[in-house]
């Protein structure tokens, strides 16, 4: 007996919770609602008002025509004057239809236009806050998984959630209005009406929350689906599909997840709409058990055949109007709790401190970088990405970095630009810690290029000028960057030069090879204004020409500027006026070309490898 009332209580506590969270949700959802678009909100509230109160005025004018046919056959009144009694009722119910009719379509209106705002303004709300985010988040499985549920529908269920909304006020003012009508008959009636339609209504509510626990569970699952319908159709990836016999194999895999979802989904909407057949059969039964009752009064003479009329319309509807305002309340319910993961989405908070007080970056590097015993793990992750690093580099010095690959190169990278922080230590630009500084003007002050760069499906121009979005619209300093890079001569054979968009994407677009977007991407680097330029292996899909002499203008075009250079190309990194070895998550040597070949450990080795294979 212990057991199940303990059962009984941690039910009904989580039933509890459930509800508290979407009627939360409801409340924050038409602030959303409001903002996206005030006007067409407040033309769904004003449709609201007018069409709760026409199926009444409908319902009465209905009774008197009927009287007054009835009236006038009884009396044996002439056609004509029956008709100049009737007439006026026939012109209100005319006006009451075209008024409904008209209050209909202004609503439809109201909603297409509130819906387009709403899909506007909480996937620019989603965007907006990935774009704060720290990368630490885009690392984590969780947070794809709350990205997949606030995306799946929340632009839909909010814009639900205000219609339904609408629509339950409008049932509930219309319902009282035939309750003003219904009790001169019989309030017992109503009652009964009211006490027939729970039961559906909490079975709806019960399947309502597995709906939203089986959708939200397999988020996991439902990104892996999307993941494979992207690898079975996208360009990148069709080459090795098709050489490999990949397609079969992962189709097979990808029909399986999606009969899964079937299944469920399937299994859920079976019990639901047994349910809904099973306990609106009481609602069936209890509606002829009133009818008939109604029927049998008018029979008896104790009400007229007007009344009989708008009592059967009346409760008709009324029924309805109960199953439409417990169905609309199941529906909130859900609906309020698929929001939930939206608003869990839009309340994740950057870890990454920041500085209440921010210091200016210097207009010039004077003390230079430093970083000191710093020490990084990534999250989630065991082993030490970096371990007591100490490393200096000057004002203007270009410096190298090499060593094999996971050594940790693009982490000090990472650091530098302070996509992360350092677990331990510190990392200081003229003797300030990267924390203290304002991180816009920190990242807007360091130009780099990853080996991973994006390839923009979009104009040549636009490609080059991202470096700099504020000089976008600069098409000197776009086409003086791509010169820089070597990538001008390539933009201008294109069909249509700078405005000729890159990428097989969208039409007309013109694809290019590794060694062609490494240059755009290069001219993207040069197109920032900056103090300190990082290039991580960007010349990898060049020949070894081009190599060379982007690596001699990019040493000239860096003479007053302090530069940091990744790569496995000795030929290229003996240009650096020091060269770091990173070995396992720290430093195990640094020097000029000269100096790290005179010692002759790690570095001497690779390069004469390297040497040798060029013999």
């Amino acid at each position: 007996m212990q057991n199940r009332w303990q059962e009984f209580r941690r039910w009904f506590d989580e039933r509890r919770a459930n509800v508290q969270d979407s009627t939360r949700n409801i409340r924050r959802a038409f602030g959303l609602v409001w903002r996206a678009h005030p006007p067409s909100a407040m033309a769904m509230a004003g449709c609201t008002v007018v069409g709760a109160f026409l199926p009444a005025g409908q319902a009465w004018v209905g009774k008197l025509i009927v009287d007054a046919v009835v009236n006038a056959i009884n009396t044996r009144t002439p056609p004509e004057a029956g008709l100049q009694v009737v007439l006026p009722l026939l012109v209100a119910e005319f006006v009451l239809l075209l008024l409904q009719a008209v209050n209909n379509q202004a609503r439809t209106l109201a909603e297409h236009i509130l819906h387009a705002q709403m899909n506007l303004a909480i996937n620019t709300r989603i965007i907006r806050k990935a774009l704060e985010l720290d990368l630490t988040h885009f690392e984590n499985p969780d947070y794809y998984d709350k990205l997949q549920n606030a995306r799946r529908e929340a632009d839909w269920r909010g814009l639900q959630i205000a219609n339904g909304s609408f629509f339950l006020v409008q049932n509930v003012l219309t319902l009282l209005s035939f309750g003003a009508l219904l009790f001169r008959f019989s309030p017992l009636l109503a009652l009964i009406l009211f006490l027939a339609t729970i039961p559906a209504f909490i079975a709806q509510s019960r399947y309502a929350e597995l709906t939203f626990r089986v959708l939200s569970w397999r988020a996991p699952e439902a990104r892996q689906l999307n993941y494979l319908e992207h690898l079975l159709t996208d360009y990148d990836a069709v080459k090795e599909i098709k050489l490999f016999g990949l397609g079969e194999p992962l189709l097979a895999r990808y029909a399986k997840l999606f009969w899964k979802f079937l299944q469920e989904d399937q299994a859920i909407a079976r019990g639901r709409s047994l349910a809904s057949v099973g306990w609106g059969l009481i609602a069936t039964f209890s509606y002829y058990g009133s009818y008939a009752w109604i029927v049998w009064r008018a029979v008896g003479g104790a009400i007229t055949l007007g009344d009989m009329t708008l009592y059967l319309g009346i409760f008709r509807s009324s029924q309805s109007t109960f199953e439409s305002i417990f169905y609309g309340l199941s529906e909130l319910y859900e609906n309020g709790l698929f929001m939930s993961n939206l608003f869990k989405f839009l309340e994740l908070e950057p870890q990454m401190p920041v500085a209440l007080h921010p210091v200016s970056m210097p207009s010039k590097i004077r003390r230079g970088i430093e970083f000191r015993n710093v020490s990084f793990k990534y999250s989630n992750q065991e082993t030490w990405a970096l371990r007591d690093v100490n490393l200096t580099i000057r004002p203007g010095e270009k410096i190298a970095l090499v060593g094999p690959n996971g050594a940790g190169k693009t982490t000090l990278i990472k650091l530098l630009t302070r996509l992360y922080d350092p677990t331990v230590g510190q990392v200081l630009l003229d003797g300030v810690d990267l924390r203290e500084y304002d991180l816009r003007e920190l990242r807007q002050s360091i130009g780099v290029i990853f080996q991973d760069f994006v390839r923009y499906h979009l104009t040549a121009a636009e490609n080059v000028g991202f470096g700099q979005i504020e000089r976008l619209d600069d098409r000197a300093r776009i086409v003086n960057s791509a010169e820089k890079s070597g990538a001008h001569n390539l933009i201008t054979s294109l069909p249509e030069g700078y405005e000729t968009t890159l990428g097989r994407w969208f039409w007309k677009g013109r694809d290019l090879s590794g060694g062609e977007w490494q240059k755009i991407a290069l001219a993207r680097a040069f197109m920032r204004d900056c103090e300190v330029l990082v290039l991580d292996e960007p010349t990898a899909a060049l020949d070894a020409e081009n190599e060379m002499r982007v690596f001699q203008q990019f040493r000239e075009l860096t003479n007053d500027k302090t530069a940091v250079l990744i790569s496995h190309r000795f030929s290229t990194v003996r240009m650096a006026d020091r060269i770091f070895v990173i070995e396992d998550g720290h430093v195990s040597e640094q020097g000029t070309h000269g100096e790290l070949l005179e010692v002759g450990g790690t570095y001497a080795r690779l390069f004469n490898l390297q040497a040798e294979s060029y013999r």
